[in-house]
């Protein structure tokens, strides 16, 4: 059975695709979540992929991870990376190896997108890659982790 990573993603992520293109782009939540599983798989890891709009069920999935003892977490909490304590403090507590992602640049828009309490919880943050974000965080934490890319060599 392949280790696992958790995919979350936070409000209004739902809405990619159509949610102010210019900013996120034209990709679904759907391609986000296809992005992920490949490149898990590319690792031999499988992606668990979920999203809410609650802050609460987001929580509930970072225990969950936990419960299910999870290989790693990567992390879109949208807006509530910039004013959720309890989402940070749920990260710290289950001390899974995490990375924080965002779609779009968040020190390049408006003040109070600045700061990241889920960063803080994170061993990596990534923005504005765009949903290539997701690829190159899911490529960092499997380094973090030591799963290997299938048909890699491993170096001795």
């Amino acid at each position: 059975m392949a280790r696992t990573i958790y995919v979350l993603n936070g409000p209004n992520l739902n809405m990619l695709g159509t949610r102010e293109p210019e900013t996120y782009g034209r990709a679904t939540l759907a391609d986000v979540e296809k992005l992920c599983a490949d490149t898990a798989g590319d690792f031999g890891l499988a992606a668990d992929c979920r999203q809410s709009n609650r802050e609460g069920e987001l929580i509930d999935f970072i225990h969950d991870a936990h419960a299910k003892k999870a290989a790693g977490i990567v992390i879109n909490a949208g807006g509530y990376s910039h004013t959720s304590v309890a989402l940070h403090d749920a990260l710290v507590a289950v001390n899974i190896p995490t990375v924080e992602v965002h779609i779009s640049n968040i020190h390049a828009r408006e003040d109070f997108r600045h700061h990241s309490f889920t960063a803080r919880a994170a061993f990596a943050s990534l923005c504005g890659f765009g949903i290539d974000g997701y690829r190159l965080a899911i490529n960092g934490l499997a380094a973090k982790i030591g799963a290997v890319k299938s048909g890699a060599k491993v170096k001795s």
